[in-house]
């Protein structure tokens, strides 16, 4: 294992308009105005939360794979207004292989503005340079475009689809398999 990353104090990251933090017990109601909107859940393996006890156990989730030393998911709070907009991170963190997948998800209301190539990069950055992992794969739902635009975006590469790898919502989905390199990054990205 390379990584110099202990996962004992959870790191706090900040971009250029975010503050990307460990997830705290005010932060349910914006976690259950997030999960509870149709256009963010309609790609993950969930339905839209319908209570603030389901935002309680995701955030119980978060804490879980940061002591299982398994992945990280920061909170994406806006800078001026502190109100958290949406969620990055990573998760199946492979100590032993250094790879990683990332995560990530984002209010409606905020789409459109470059919040996640912003955020996404100082995630990325973490990875490699303070986990030292060696690769950063996602697994995107074929059919999210969106998230397919900004894989290519951030100059990760498209390695194929598995193929109804998942049966979320009553049916099986295709996922594109994207990934990106420590040997392709370049620090002056961040």
């Amino acid at each position: 294992m390379n990584s110099e990353f202990a996962f004992i104090d959870f790191p706090q990251l900040k971009t250029e308009r975010f503050i990307l933090r460990r997830a705290e017990e005010k932060d349910r109601y914006d976690i259950f105005e997030l999960y509870s909107k149709e256009a963010v859940a309609e790609y993950m393996p969930f339905i839209p939360f319908t209570s603030v006890e389901n935002a309680i156990n995701e955030m119980n989730w978060y804490q879980k794979i940061f002591k299982e030393q398994s992945g990280l998911r920061w909170m994406i709070e806006d800078s001026e207004s502190k109100k958290v907009i949406g969620t990055c991170g990573f998760l199946n963190y492979e100590k032993m292989h250094n790879r990683i997948e990332i995560g990530y998800d984002l209010n409606p209301d905020f789409w459109g503005k470059g919040i996640m190539t912003e955020v996404v990069k100082c995630i990325m950055h973490f990875g490699f340079l303070t986990m030292k992992v060696n690769k950063i794969e996602a697994k995107v739902e074929a059919e999210n475009e969106a998230s397919i635009r900004l894989m290519y975006k951030l100059g990760f590469h498209k390695e194929g689809v598995l193929r109804q790898h998942e049966f979320e919502k009553g049916k099986y989905v295709d996922l594109a398999v994207f990934s990106r390199l420590k040997s392709e990054y370049e620090p002056s990205e961040q």
